[in-house]
This record gives C-alpha cells, sequence and structure tokens, in this order.
C-alpha cells in the first residue's frame, strides 16, 4: 500500500504540467525528441540529486527530532491537498517563454533546485514516504532512483508524444486534471494511515 500510494504521488506530480513537462514539451516540438534529450537526461540526474539532499537532510532530521515525523507527515498530507486543489483548477500553460539556450543537460539539472514544484515534491515525497518508512540507507538508496526514473519518464513522455499530449490535454483539460486531483488527495489520506 505504501509504494502503491508514493507511485501514484510520484507518477501524478511527474506527468502532470510542470516546468519541466512544458520545456520538454517545447524542446521537441522545435527540435525532434533527438534535440530534447539532452534537456530530459539533465532533469533526471538533477532531480535524483534533490531526491539524494531531501533525503539526507530528512533522515538527519528525523535522527535529531523523531517526533517531528508527525508534522512532516502532516505538512506533507496538506502539501498534496493544496496541490490536489491546483491542478483542479489550473488552465493550459503557454510554451512562448522558454528559450533554446537551455537545452542542455546542465540547465536541466540545475532547474530542479530552483524548480519549486521538483523542490516541494522532493521534500515531501521523501519526508512522506522514504525516511519515516525505510531505515535501510541501500533501500533509501533504491527508492531515490526509483523516484529519479518516474522523474525522467515523466518529463520525456512529454517529449516523446510533443504535441499530440498537449493536444490530448487540452482537449480532456478538465476531466485529466480532476483525474490527477483526485489521486492526489487519495495519496494524502493514506499519508496520515502509513
Amino acid at each position: 500500500m505504501l509504494i502503491l500510494s508514493m507511485t501514484i504521488y510520484a507518477i501524478v506530480s511527474s506527468f502532470t504540467p510542470g516546468p519541466n513537462n512544458i520545456m520538454s514539451l517545447f524542446y521537441s516540438k522545435n527540435n525532434g525528441i533527438i534535440g530534447s534529450i539532452r534537456f530530459c537526461i539533465g532533469v533526471g540526474l538533477g532531480f535524483f540529486l534533490l531526491l539524494f539532499a531531501s533525503n539526507f537532510f530528512s533522515s538527519l532530521l528525523y535522527q535529531v527530532f523523531p517526533k517531528v515525523q508527525l508534522f512532516m507527515k502532516i505538512f506533507g498530507a496538506v502539501y498534496l491537498l493544496y496541490l490536489a486543489y491546483k491542478i483542479a483548477t489550473s488552465k493550459s500553460t503557454d510554451n512562448d517563454g522558454f528559450n533554446e539556450k537551455y537545452n542542455n543537460i546542465k540547465f536541466g539539472m540545475v532547474l530542479q533546485f530552483i524548480n519549486p514544484k521538483a523542490t516541494i515534491y522532493a521534500l515531501s515525497v521523501v519526508s512522506a514516504f522514504v525516511t519515516p518508512n525505510f531505515k535501510e540507507p541501500l533501500l533509501q538508496f533504491i527508492l531515490l532512483i526509483y523516484l529519479a526514473i518516474i522523474g525522467f519518464l515523466g518529463t520525456f513522455s512529454w517529449s516523446i508524444f510533443g504535441s499530440l499530449f498537449k493536444k490530448f490535454i487540452n482537449r480532456h483539460e478538465l476531466v485529466f486534471n480532476l483525474i490527477m486531483a483526485l489521486l492526489l488527495i487519495y495519496t494524502s489520506i493514506s499519508i496520515l494511515y502509513v
């Protein structure tokens, strides 16, 4: 149940519109899949580093303040409810502002540390699912790789499907957003019962 909830949260966060996915879509539409792969690899690597840093600080916090676990779970659950609201009420995003000079591995990596969606997701997924439930460092590391792969696949899928994926979401935007929001609400509730 815990891995399923974590996976649902990871998929919803990784496959819904955000800076990584919109930029990947934009680069793919302009340069093809091969032209956008550098950016997607950078996103995956940067996201793994962000998850790793989040896990380190979350583990340190749990060792120093074991009682903080309940508060971190509540924070994670409330944040997921906020995300559900934002997704349910969101509209299509305009791609025109992205500059082609940022289509590279380095920018994809750096973007993860200034991307609020990625940063808050990394902190919440690690503090709600990984650190409090898995104490073995090797298992934590494997879960971080798993989450980074989901993140990469989310960004790369937008690259692969390019404008086709965007057209589908725009056509069925309300239904898509409501399904993603309901999945986040389910995940939020499950965090509190783990």
